[in-house]
């Protein structure tokens, strides 16, 4: 019953942006206008779709095995969301990328994402300990292996956890924008990028922090990470 006034509350907040903003729990339903915004998004933010590419409705109803309606609506989210530029007779493109937006990006999450950090450590639910297990156990399995990409697909879940367990829609809505934002201008970078194990790995503290109940250990460690990660991208790029 809990699950089910969560998810309404959700949709009607949704229905009321007039997008979807935020990453459901893994306890919820997706529309499959939302997975494809999810899935298409992350094609651009990993940049399999570059900054400038030209985007065809047909090669993505191909790709992700959906219908037109769908992908339509997941391409207007996306163009709100302003990862993709719609010009009327030119048809859409994917959005380029500034890197010099970077420092802006940075000081917004430096300035809010320590106060989610503090909410959720704050409203930790008992549902949420579970996934939060899992999260510390998957940073335990990292250690000098995995690519990359994958150790960005968990610094995503990472964040994005905090960002629902704050319990504010706004917040998380928010968040999740600068955050999408800031993960395409990582990804140029990537290849770039040393020791990214070790500041993926930085997250457990936060995780303990959060898990503690421990709300001013949560808001220092994450400005600490995010301070010391944009450095790390600044010297990349």
């Amino acid at each position: 019953m809990r699950n089910c006034v969560q998810l309404v509350c959700r949709l009607i907040y949704l229905l009321y942006r007039g997008r979807v903003v935020a990453v459901p729990s893994e306890s919820e339903p997706l529309l499959l206008s939302e997975q494809a915004r999810l899935e298409i998004r992350d094609l651009i933010v990993t940049l399999e779709l570059p900054p400038g590419a030209v985007i065809s409705e047909a090669d993505l109803m191909k790709r992700l095995h959906m219908g037109r309606t769908p992908v339509r609506e997941a391409l207007r989210a996306l163009a709100h969301e302003r990862l993709v530029d719609v010009y009327p007779r030119r048809g859409m493109f994917v959005a380029g990328i500034d890197a010099r937006d970077l420092a802006s990006l940075s000081e917004a999450r430096e300035m809010l994402e320590p106060a989610a950090a503090r909410l959720a450590a704050q409203r930790l639910a008992d549902d949420d300990r579970l996934e939060l297990d899992h999260l510390l156990h998957a940073l335990d399995t990292i250690a000098g292996q995995p690519q990359g990409r994958d150790l960005m697909a968990l610094d995503q879940r990472l964040h994005r956890f905090i960002y629902r367990c704050a319990r504010n829609p706004f917040l998380e809505g928010v968040l999740d924008d600068y955050y999408t934002h800031a993960l395409r201008i990582w990804f140029l970078a990537l290849d770039r990028l040393e020791h990214l194990d070790d500041a993926v790995l930085e997250h457990r503290a936060i995780l303990e922090a959060v898990r503690d109940g421990d709300e001013q250990r949560a808001a220092d460690t994450m400005a600490a990470h995010i301070g010391g990660f944009e450095t790390a991208i600044r010297r990349a790029l």
